[in-house]
């Protein structure tokens, strides 16, 4: 199977947390017990873009804080804020601007790390359609994952700057897979793209006339983030404190060696087994378009979230706003 059918597919790749192991230690001597801790994620853990968390777990960074942690996959970031706060889950994966959304309708979580000081979401068009900038897309089909997807929401953004409207692009919910299969076929002329994307559309037309335009360079939207609610912050943050430390531990891993994190990220996910220099490129964009320009890693940029709540609110995508300091809180990163 080619590596970018099986890096896009949707197929949970075995990753439930293995038991801790104990030696046969008298009691006195016998270690405290790890901590199961159930995280929640947006989407399959074997797509990389979760490599900060896979590696997390093969590197032992989460055994190392005491905590035998297994993925669970909800439907989306916001599934995973409403798990979270309903506390069917002590913690989750969802994007910076996740809590916009759902804290606006009564969820009770925040953003404690953001994963990277760029943006997920990436432009990708192909130039030979005759588009070199964003006012070009006017009329043109845009694929994107889906209408309520954040990676959506970005490219509405990034259309606002140019005084456009989604009514100006005929924008196509196509999910995970046909999203860049269509545009490697050219039935598309652009993209609502992630590195991962990408890289699957570079390997499958490597002749392909494509430009990546980063979101962030127009309009701020933002990166993965850490979810947590509010009474689990309240009452165990210690417990927070350790899940973003080893989970940033695995970014920090990915941003210094991509080509050792891939190695690792092939012994967790063993389906990219022989692919590591495959997914060394894919880490490799994640470096350059995700998650650089954070002065500390982690941390959120309250400017930023206040600026994108605006824009939610301007464009109808929520009722009400929050005050931006219920949004996120940066006291696990320290």
């Amino acid at each position: 199977m080619a590596f970018h059918h099986k890096l896009i597919g949707l197929t949970l790749a075995g990753m439930a947390g293995s038991a801790a192991l104990f030696q046969n230690l008298p009691a006195a001597q016998a270690q405290a017990p790890m901590q199961d801790i159930l995280y929640l994620l947006p989407a399959p853990a074997s797509l990389p873009a979760f490599g900060p968390w896979m590696l997390a777990k093969q590197r032992g960074y989460f055994a190392a804080e005491g905590l035998n942690v297994t993925f669970q996959v909800a439907r989306g970031g916001v599934d995973v804020a409403k798990q979270v706060g309903a506390g069917n889950a002590v913690i989750g994966g969802a994007i910076g601007d996740t809590p916009i959304i759902v804290r606006s309708n009564g969820v009770p979580v925040k953003a404690v790390a953001v994963l990277g000081g760029r943006s997920l979401m990436q432009l990708v068009v192909n130039k030979d359609k005759g588009i070199s900038s964003i006012k070009d897309l006017k009329g043109k089909t845009i694929t994107v994952m889906a209408y309520q997807d954040t990676t959506f929401f970005s490219l509405l953004g990034m259309l606002s700057t140019q005084g456009m409207t989604k009514n100006d692009v005929n924008a196509q919910a196509v999910g995970p897979t046909n999203i860049w299969k269509l545009f490697a076929a050219g039935q598309s002329d652009a993209m609502a793209s992630t590195p991962d994307w990408n890289f699957a559309v570079a390997k499958e037309v490597p002749k392909m006339n494509m430009e990546i335009i980063p979101s962030d360079t127009v309009f701020k939207s933002m990166a993965q983030a850490i979810v947590a609610s509010d009474e689990t912050i309240q009452k165990n943050p210690e417990l927070i404190r350790k899940i973003v430390r080893a989970t940033l531990k695995g970014m920090k891993g990915i941003m210094d060696d991509p080509a050792a994190a891939a190695a690792d990220y092939a012994k967790a996910v063993p389906e990219f087994k022989g692919q590591e220099a495959d997914l060394t490129e894919i880490f490799k964009g994640y470096n350059t378009y995700v998650y650089p320009g954070q002065k500390v890693l982690g941390e959120m940029d309250e400017a930023r979230l206040s600026a994108l709540q605006d824009f939610y609110a301007k464009e109808g995508i929520i009722e009400k706003k929050t005050p931006v300091k219920e949004l996120y809180t940066n006291q696990f990163i320290q």
